[in-house]
C-alpha cells in the first residue's frame, strides 16, 4: 500500500491523458509505459447498468455522442468516437478505435496485465441518478475479481475510493477500511458560485451553503480518521499549505490533484504532499529526478 513513509508517487489522472483522450484504453497503457505508479480513473454507470470510465454527466466534450451518459447503453458508447478528439494517431499497442470506451473491469485487465504493481484509484462520481447503487455496483466488479476488504487489493493492486461527496464515502465505510477511502477538496471559488443567482429567503435553499457543509463535513470525517486520505486540488495547496501539512504530520495519505508543471509539484511537496495526480506521469517524474 502506498502511504506517507514513501517517496513521491504519480497517478495518472484519467491516464496519459494529455497525449491521448482521458479514460481511454490509449491513455492508460501509454500511463503504463510511462511509469505511473497508478491508474486514477472516475466511474460511472451506463443505462444498462455497466461501470464505465467516464468524468461527465454528459457525452459531448469527450466524444461525439451528444445527451446523458445515464441514458446510453455500453453498447451504444462502445459506439462512439471517444478519442480523436484529443490524438487520433492510435499505435497497434494501444488498441483500436473499437476498443477505446473502457469499463471497471477492463482497466483491472490492464492493471493484471502490466508485468508490475500499480495503484487502482477509483473516483465515485457524484450526483449520480443511480444514487449508491453506483459505489454497490463498483464493489461488485472488484469483488467479482478478487477484491476483499481485509485484502484491499484487486489483481495486486492497492484500490483506492475517492469522493467530493461525504455520503459516497460514508456507504463505502460500511465495507471498505477507512485507510482506502480519500476526501476530495477544492477550493470554493465563491464570486462564481454566487453568479446568476438571486439572494435566498429565509428558509430557502443555498447552493453556495450546501456546498460548504459538504466540504466540512467530509473533513471532519477526514480529521475522525473515518478516511485515510484526503485529495486536495492544487489550488487548495496553494492557498492552505499548512492544512496539508498538518494532514500530513496527522498520518494522512495527501494526493494532490491535478499537478502537470514541476514547480507546482515542489509546492506540493513542500507542503507534505505524498502522491500527485497528473495528466504527464513520464514527463513529471523525469522532470523531479523522482
Amino acid at each position: 500500500m502506498s502511504g506517507p513513509t514513501g517517496g513521491v508517487r504519480f497517478m495518472a489522472h484519467r491516464g496519459a491523458s494529455r497525449q491521448y483522450a482521458e479514460h481511454t484504453r490509449a491513455a492508460y497503457v501509454q500511463a503504463i509505459a510511462e511509469g505511473a505508479d497508478g491508474l486514477e480513473c472516475d466511474v460511472q454507470l451506463t443505462a444498462d447498468g455497466q461501470v464505465v470510465l467516464w468524468h461527465d454527466a454528459t457525452l459531448e466534450r469527450t466524444s461525439d455522442g451528444t445527451g446523458d451518459l445515464h441514458d446510453v447503453t455500453l453498447a451504444q458508447l462502445r459506439g462512439l468516437d471517444v478519442f480523436s478528439w484529443r490524438n487520433a494517431d492510435l499505435p497497434a499497442t494501444h488498441g483500436t478505435a473499437a476498443d477505446q470506451v473502457l469499463t471497471l473491469d477492463e482497466l483491472i485487465d490492464l492493471v493484471a496485465d502490466a508485468g508490475r504493481p500499480l495503484d487502482l484509484v477509483i473516483e465515485i462520481k457524484h450526483p449520480s441518478p443511480f444514487g449508491m447503487e453506483l459505489e454497490d455496483r463498483v464493489l461488485e466488479v472488484l469483488t467479482a475479481r478478487g477484491w476483499t476488504p481485509e485484502d484491499g487489493t484487486v489483481a495486486g493492486a492497492p484500490v483506492w475510493f475517492m469522493s467530493f461527496f461525504p455520503a459516497s464515502q460514508q456507504h463505502l465505510a460500511k465495507t471498505v477500511p477507512a485507510e482506502r477511502l480519500m476526501f476530495l477538496v477544492d477550493v470554493l471559488d465563491e464570486a462564481k458560485l454566487s453568479e446568476g443567482t438571486e439572494p435566498v429567503a429565509d428558509g430557502g435553499f443555498d447552493f453556495t451553503d450546501m456546498l460548504r457543509a459538504l466540504v466540512a463535513q467530509g473533513l471532519q470525517m477526514v480529521a475522525d480518521g473515518v478516511m485515510g486520505g484526503v485529495g486536495p486540488s492544487l489550488q487548495y495547496v496553494k492557498e492552505h499549505p499548512e492544512q496539508v501539512r498538518a494532514w500530513a504530520d496527522a498520518g494522512r495519505l495527501v494526493r494532490v490533484w491535478t499537478v502537470d508543471e514541476p514547480d507546482d509539484a515542489r509546492v506540493c511537496l513542500a507542503a507534505g504532499a505524498h502522491e500527485l495526480t497528473t495528466n504527464v506521469p513520464g514527463e513529471l517524474r523525469a522532470a523531479l529526478g523522482a
